[in-house]
């Protein structure tokens, strides 16, 4: 049973290879992306030519000669652009960034496959590399939570997710061990004030769980 919830979250959340949303081109931004395209070109030399882009069309190498590509449409408030951050070993996928209208996130594309995983912050990997954490806030599409992903040769599951107080306060997280995260939070407000802090544990039936406040 716990494997196919793993499986069918995984599948709510990857996007196949080369989908990309409707553009509806009204009202361009007024972004310099020519030096956005050329910090983005000293990023990927390390990875050439496995990223290259032409134009609002961001291309990544795949295994066995297939191609990923991410179109830009920086237009209007649904519009989004994308950005080669880095490529992460583990995964093995690339970490793109997708700025949009106020709103921030990453998208994981898988070099085996090509599918596409959206998450709201970079990759914080565990000891043995077997999962990894991501926190992030996006207030604006109520997502506000930390989540703990196992990624596999079929492609990223979450195998937990927990609620983080992202109105109030921002929050961080490490690995202290393969099993046990630590998380704490600091106040936006600057009053020096402790904020909420607690660790997430995982059992041995796989069940993660939190310990805290």
């Amino acid at each position: 049973m716990l494997r196919f919830v793993l499986v069918a979250m995984a599948l709510l959340l990857a996007i196949p290879a080369g989908a990309q949303e409707t553009c509806l081109r009204d009202g361009k931004w007024d972004i310099d992306f020519a030096k956005l395209w050329a910090q983005e070109a000293d990023r990927s030399k390390s990875r050439s030519p496995n990223v290259t882009r032409q134009g609002e069309r961001l291309r990544l190498d795949l295994d066995g000669g297939k191609t990923a590509e991410l179109i830009d449409c920086p237009y209007g408030t649904s519009g989004h652009y994308y950005l080669f951050d880095r490529f992460d070993e583990a995964g093995p996928f690339y970490v793109i960034s997708k700025t949009g209208y106020e709103d921030f996130s990453y998208t994981l594309v898988m070099r085996r496959t090509g599918r596409q995983y959206d998450v709201e912050g970079l990759p914080i990997w565990s000891g043995d590399r077997s999962r990894f954490v991501t926190v992030g806030c996006a207030i604006a599409r109520d997502h506000k939570t930390l989540r703990i992903h196992a990624p596999s040769a079929d492609g990223i599951a979450i195998e937990a997710e927990f609620p983080l107080p992202c109105e109030e306060q921002s929050c961080s997280a490490r690995w202290d061990f393969q099993s046990w995260v630590s998380v704490s939070c600091t106040p936006h407000d600057g009053s020096g004030k402790k904020g909420a802090e607690f660790v997430l544990t995982r059992g041995n039936d796989g069940t993660w769980r939190k310990f805290g406040r």
